[in-house]
This record gives C-alpha cells, structure tokens and sequence, in this order.
C-alpha cells in the first residue's frame, strides 16, 4: 500500500472520523500507525477524519498529507469540510486536497458549485494545493460522470484561472504530488 486513510464512517483503533460518535484525536495507537505510515513513505489520507485527527495528524507529519475528496466549510458548512484555518495549515505541510463533487462537499453538485469550492481552497491555499477529488464511487451522487469533466474546465476558464492552472487543478497538482511522495 503506498495511500491509507486512518478512518471512514466510524471512530476506530486510530482515531475519531468526521462521521463518528467521539469525534476523538489519534489514539496512542494512531500515532504508532502514522509514524510507520511515514517511515514507509506511504501517503496519510485525511479525507474523513474528524477535526482533532487532522490537527494531531498535522501536528506530528513529517511529510505532506493529502486529502483525497473533500469540501470547503466556507462554500459549504458540513461535518468533514475544511475550515480555512485547516486549509492554512495543509498548505504549510506541503499537502493536497482533492474537491470532491457530492452535495455533502459542495453544497451544489452542478459545476458552478465545484468550482466555487475550488475557487475558495486556491485564494486561501495556493494553486499547488488543490485538485479534483470527484469521489465517483457509485456510492454518492453526483452531477455527472468522467464526461462531464470539460464542464469543470469550462468552468475554471470562466472564473478566470489561466490554462496552466487548470492544467495543474486538473491532474498536475495530483501527478507532482503523487511523485515527490511516493
């Protein structure tokens, strides 16, 4: 495995998820498991895990971690959305975050409302620290499939960001991030 995430849906052995009951930090145990994590150059994924996990995780990394779909609280207000405190301090460690496309990250799934989100993470972080995170899964909802990825570049063109940063929101960001970390 070179990517894991430390929880999904539950509270677990490692520490509290955005969806959990406790809502907890890294347990002792959890610290154990990011430290081999990054001993091993595997990529810690932060994508569920609750607010305490994220600021323990950050608190301890080494090296940059990446959110793999997620929101933003400020365009949308949810349990597992990034505030811009957060959003700050990914940037710091060199990380990434991936805008997922799911009504629970974006509030709006139709383009617009994704790239609003996008919008937002790149004025607080910084282009290099944003991607796409769709979460096409079969398990959400979303406005469309991988076709309808010109309608994010169309969109990203007219919100004003120049062809080399969409280039770098649209997989570069992703692909550098992937090889200076694994």
């Amino acid at each position: 495995f070179r990517m894991a995430g430390l929880t999904h849906f539950f509270d677990n052995e490692l520490g509290g998820s955005a969806h959990g009951m406790e809502k907890g930090g890294l347990t002792p145990f959890g610290r154990q498991v990011v430290t081999r994590m990054e001993e091993k150059r595997m990529i810690v994924d932060l994508a569920h895990a609750s607010a305490k996990v994220v600021a323990d995780v950050l608190a301890m990394a080494t090296r940059p971690v990446v959110f793999s779909h997620t929101g933003v609280a400020t365009t949308c207000p949810g349990p597992r959305n990034l505030t811009d405190e957060q959003l700050r301090a990914i940037a710091s460690n060199g990380g990434l975050i991936g805008i997922a496309y799911f009504d629970g990250a974006v509030c709006d799934i139709t383009p617009a409302g994704i790239i609003k989100a996008i919008r937002h993470a790149v004025a607080v972080m910084g282009i290099k620290h944003v991607a796409l995170g769709s979460d096409f899964n079969g398990a959400v909802h979303t406005h469309f499939d991988t076709t309808g990825l010109v309608l994010i570049t169309q969109g990203l063109l007219e919100a004003g960001f120049s062809e080399m940063e969409i280039a770098d929101i649209m997989g570069g960001n992703a692909k550098r991030f992937l090889l200076a970390n694994l």
